[in-house]
């Protein structure tokens, strides 16, 4: 029993350390910045979660990849299971009823979706050897990442539901879909954006939200305030940053600073300076899962790593640009360094599936 649950030392040598040891640094640094933002209430909580996430990603390294994708359609079904239920019988969070509450532990469903949409997504263009230009194909994977992202608008959360998309986009893209169909896709979203601008799915605060995106001095002592002062307190870290002191200006006046908003506190505190380096650290990583899934021996493989990639880049992108004014604002938390337990479990077992594609993309002997 205890062989079973031992890493087999030729795969131990296939394994990207450095993609680990980064993720871990970044984590690292997300934990001082969740502490400047709310102090050690929220750390205790978040350790918890790590050492969960930690212990999934062995487990996952363990278990063949090409295993794990016979069970994607169980775990495909039982997360649009867990969105339904949550839908009707979840816990109410900033105007989203997307959680569900286990005694002191509080899981959202639909981040565990973002995974499962690349999973399926990726076990289906597997199936179809990646022919996603087939009217045919194209249909069935559509409704496959469809189906969460419905049940996800309707709890209704826009900023996972904005994820959800740019991940099917991104994957379409490296599976070679036709240009036209991306931008034609593109054109379908703005066109419903228009449809539903005045229906009862268009909730009051995404309006707000994108109103003050489109004309920031519109209400800034309104909507508008969250960023006012996310920009004040990132614009006073300067270059250098104000250094690890608690009680700053953004933690005082920036609401949600530890989860959506946490990069105001890293410019705070660590300036330009600190920024660079955290982007630094994610381009080490994106770098080196894009030549995993170059290298990967069968397209599941590659289009997990391009689910990933996806992932990342929006969320960063996103993220930061919200709290600088060059997005609008939305729930979309950044990758390792937010608070939120649901969040730092499913980017790590995302990870953990890119290490298992790269350490079986050579074939070795037992």
């Amino acid at each position: 029993m205890l062989k079973k649950l031992k890493l087999d030392s030729r795969l131990l040598k296939e394994l990207d350390f450095g993609i680990l040891i980064i993720s871990i640094i970044i984590l690292a640094f997300g934990m001082l910045n969740i502490y400047l933002a709310s102090g050690i209430s929220n750390i205790t909580r978040q350790i918890a979660w790590i050492g969960i996430s930690l212990g999934v990603v062995y487990v996952l390294i363990l278990i063949d990849y090409s295993l794990i994708k016979n069970a994607v359609p169980v775990f495909y079904w039982a997360t649009v299971a867990s969105l339904i239920f949550t839908r009707y019988f979840g816990v109410v969070v900033n105007g989203a009823r997307g959680w569900l509450r286990f005694g002191p532990l509080s899981v959202q469903p639909a981040e565990f979706a973002k995974l499962a949409i690349i999973l399926m997504v990726a076990k289906k263009l597997d199936d179809m050897d990646g022919n996603i230009n087939d009217v045919k194909n194209f249909l069935i994977l559509a409704i496959y990442a469809g189906i969460p992202m419905l049940i996800i608008v309707l709890q209704p959360d826009m900023g996972l539901t904005m994820i959800c998309f740019f991940i099917v986009l991104g994957m379409f893209f490296v599976a070679g879909l036709d240009m036209k169909v991306i931008v034609g896709g593109f054109m379908s979203i703005i066109t419903l954006v228009a449809i539903v601008w005045n229906s009862p799915l268009m909730q009051p605060h995404w309006k707000k939200r994108l109103l003050s995106f489109i004309s920031p001095g519109a209400d800034e002592l309104g909507i508008g305030l969250q960023l006012k002062q996310s920009m004040i307190g990132i614009g006073s870290g300067g270059v250098y940053g104000i250094g690890p002191t608690t009680g700053s200006y953004v933690s005082q006046f920036v609401p949600e600073s530890q989860t959506d908003f946490i990069y105001a506190i890293i410019g705070e505190h660590w300036g330009i300076i600190g920024g660079i380096f955290l982007l630094l650290l994610y381009g080490i990583i994106l770098y080196r899962v894009i030549n995993i899934g170059n290298s990967s021996k069968d397209v599941f493989g590659s289009m997990i790593c391009a689910g990933f990639i996806s992932t990342w880049i929006f969320s960063i992108l996103q993220n930061i640009g919200m709290t600088i004014g060059l997005m609008p604002i939305t729930g979309i938390t950044l990758p390792f360094i937010s608070y939120g337990g649901s969040a730092v479990l499913t980017n790590y077992m995302a990870l953990a599936l890119v290490l298992n594609v790269g350490m079986r993309r050579k074939k070795i002997n037992f």
